[in-house]
Formats: C-alpha cells, structure tokens, sequence
C-alpha cells in the first residue's frame, strides 16, 4: 500500500486496486516508468478510501476483490470522483457489462500488455474510453441488440431497483438507498422477475444494460 502527496508534475494522476501484491506492484512500476504518478495502491476499496486521493485520478481496479466488488466497487469508486480503468482477469459478458453499467471508463483483461495499460491509462484520463477489441465487439452487439428489442414496461420504482442491482447491491443496500424495506425490494425483483422471465441476477443485470439505466436511483 502507497500513498503520495507533495507536488503534482506529472502529465496523468492513477491509482491501483487490486489483491494480489506482484500483479498490483507489476502495474504500479509499469505506470511509474510512464511518468503516471500512482498517488495510492491499495489491495481493497475499504482500504482505498481511507486514503486522501484527489478527484480525478484513473484508479486501475481488478473486478474480484475483498470486501466491495464487481459493479458495486465500480460505483464506489465513481462516487469518489475518479474515473475506473478495470482490468481483471474476468471478462465473461456479465462482469463487462455490469462494470460499464457502474461506470467504468474502460475495461482490459489481465493478459494486456504494460503498453496497452498505459495507453488505456492516458485515453480514460484524457476523457476517452478504452476497451481491448474483443470486448469492444462485445459491447457493440449488446447496443446491437438493444436497439432491436422492445423495451419492457417497468415502473420507475422498478427501473431503479434493476439499476442497483446491476451495480452489485445486495437487498438491503437497495433498500437503503431507496429508502423502502428490504420487504418492498423483493417485491419489486418478484415483479420485475415475473415482467422479464429473468430470475438470476446476472440474468437481471444483463437486463438493466440493454435497457439503459443507470446505476443510481
């Protein structure tokens, strides 16, 4: 774990989360040799907001962390001000999607190249985004076949129950943010489950993208 502070003369300001110390380390001096400054590394989210990190950095995440992950350690890290550069070994259609819904700027697999990282680095903190080409095609057909579909008719209520699911939140942080029951949450996914056919949340989450919503109520 690393924090940094004193002057900001570097071109690009990044940060790495990610468990696993020798892949976490490997991009760290990766990004250093860019001139990226890496202001924090840290192994969990938890332990990346304690950290006092400017908005504005471009936090490389690993999907698959302790405590907070997936869509939902997206969304945290968002919700502090930085841009998300995810790279993870999982790129199965729903952990791509789900992460994209959460706001990631960009998406790699961790078999990319120090390169590629860089270069997705400087594109996402330039205000771009960045995929690897297979994933890319992969979010082209999703738009593909959205535009197809009809859209379903859920409620509004509906629609922001499937958007938190999708950013990973459990029932009861659902609940919480919407400030109804845990009780009145499952009625809303029994209704939407009967609506779509849909039972799984992967199922569910690969519903909220096509439909286009976003992550917060």
């Amino acid at each position: 774990m690393m924090e940094k502070s004193g002057a900001r003369d570097y071109p690009v300001r990044a940060a790495v989360i990610d468990d696993h110390p020798l892949y976490r380390g490997a991009v760290v001096r990766v990004l250093g040799a860019a001139r990226i400054e890496v202001c924090a590394e840290a192994e969990s989210v938890d332990r990346f907001a304690g950290y006092r990190v400017p908005p504005g950095a471009v936090v490389v995440l690993d999907l698959k962390l302790p405590g907070r992950s997936g869509g939902a350690a997206v969304a945290e890290v968002v919700a502090m001000g930085h841009d998300v550069l995810v790279v993870s070994a999982y790129s199965a259609h729903v952990d791509v999607l789900g992460a994209i819904a959460a706001g990631a700027k960009g998406y790699l697999a961790k078999t990319a190249d120090g390169d590629d990282i860089v270069r997705a680095v400087c594109t996402v903190a330039a205000g771009g985004s960045y995929f690897s080409p297979a994933l890319a095609s992969l979010m082209l057909d999703s738009e593909r076949d959205r535009a197809g579909g009809a859209r379903l008719e859920l409620s509004v209520r509906e629609r922001q129950v499937l958007s938190l699911v999708a950013a990973g939140e459990r029932d009861q942080d659902i609940a919480e943010a919407m400030s109804i029951s845990v009780r009145t949450v499952r009625s809303y996914l029994d209704r939407i489950r009967d609506k779509t056919g849909y039972r799984r949340r992967p199922e569910l989450t690969r519903l909220a993208i096509e439909e286009g919503l976003t992550t917060h109520p």
